[in-house]
């Protein structure tokens, strides 16, 4: 299926505090996304940190995140896992809760072949009505979504496309080719986001818009208006403050970047650790020339 997702979408932090997650917190920033026009929101992705949340917390954000946004912008809810069985069930209960997308990763640690990956996204789409997004991202999961791969999974009736975060151009333009007019192609990694939109991506997912919500935007209505000069100049301008956000691991700068702003976005769960003084310096100061008012 093709139309999901056109735009910026933003890949959401998790605000938590010592008695678990800070919903209040959450809508704040979700307020703040809607302010700056982001398309949808990606609710436990791997910015969210999902991996250190406990099946009551995912369900209580999940609840939350549907509500407030009362149909303002899209939820897109992610369940992928390395146990089949685990993404399905979590499938599932993101499409009760009232979810408008789900995206899954690949499986990861235990890994599996493409033929694997096939069946892994043919039984979570078999679960859901929902559109699923594909997400292929080998330098967390050690998997890679080959093209001949995704033009396989892309003709299962509800795959809505793939986030692409391999961060091989060349691949990234075979698994274009491959799946145009199946499934769409959506940026996975804010470095790439101007080139995988020119190539005819549809929408981005991206990290850098927690703290930059209506710059990433922009970029995005520029390349897609087909004006690459204007899009060039926000690219251009965006680099720096994308660069300082994976100075080091995400989403550990998304999170102090977003505390700078005076959000409370808390620390990141163990084993992430908060950011490092030199490192918040380089982030402060790229937030501070991209013009943001950084208020700590």
């Amino acid at each position: 299926m093709t139309g999901f997702l056109r735009g910026s979408a933003t890949a959401m932090i998790t605000p938590f505090h010592g008695n678990g997650v800070d919903l209040e917190a959450f809508g704040e920033m979700m307020e703040y996304q809607i302010a700056g026009g982001t398309h949808a929101l990606i609710v436990l992705g791997t910015t969210g940190e999902p991996a250190t949340m406990t099946e009551d917390e995912k369900e209580a954000l999940i609840r939350y995140a549907v509500r407030k946004a009362a149909g303002r912008v899209k939820i897109v809810i992610g369940t992928g896992s390395n146990n089949t069985q685990k993404a399905v069930e979590g499938t599932i209960r993101a499409e009760k809760l009232g979810a408008d997308g789900i995206l899954a990763v690949t499986p990861y640690y235990n890994k599996c072949t493409q033929n694997g990956l096939v069946a892994y996204y043919k039984a979570i789409a078999e679960a859901t009505k929902l559109p699923v997004i594909c997400y292929n991202v080998p330098g967390r999961t050690g998997v890679n979504i080959l093209p001949e791969t995704m033009a396989k999974i892309a003709g299962i009736p509800n795959i809505a496309g793939i986030k692409e975060a391999s961060g091989n151009m060349a691949q990234v333009l075979e698994t274009a080719r491959l799946i145009r007019g199946k499934c769409d192609l959506y940026s996975g990694e804010d470095a790439l986001n101007m080139p995988i939109l020119a190539a005819g991506g549809t929408a981005v997912i991206s990290v850098v818009s927690n703290i930059a919500p209506a710059g990433v935007k922009e970029l995005c209505d520029a390349v897609l208006a087909g004006d690459l000069k204007r899009a060039n100049e926000c690219n251009d301008k965006l680099i720096p403050l994308s660069k300082a956000c994976f100075i080091e691991v995400n989403p550990i700068p998304a999170k102090a970047g977003m505390n700078a702003l005076g959000f409370r976005a808390g620390t990141p769960r163990a084993p992430l650790s908060e950011i490092e003084e030199p490192h918040r310096a380089v982030l402060l100061n790229a937030m501070k020339e991209f013009g943001l008012e950084v208020k700590a």
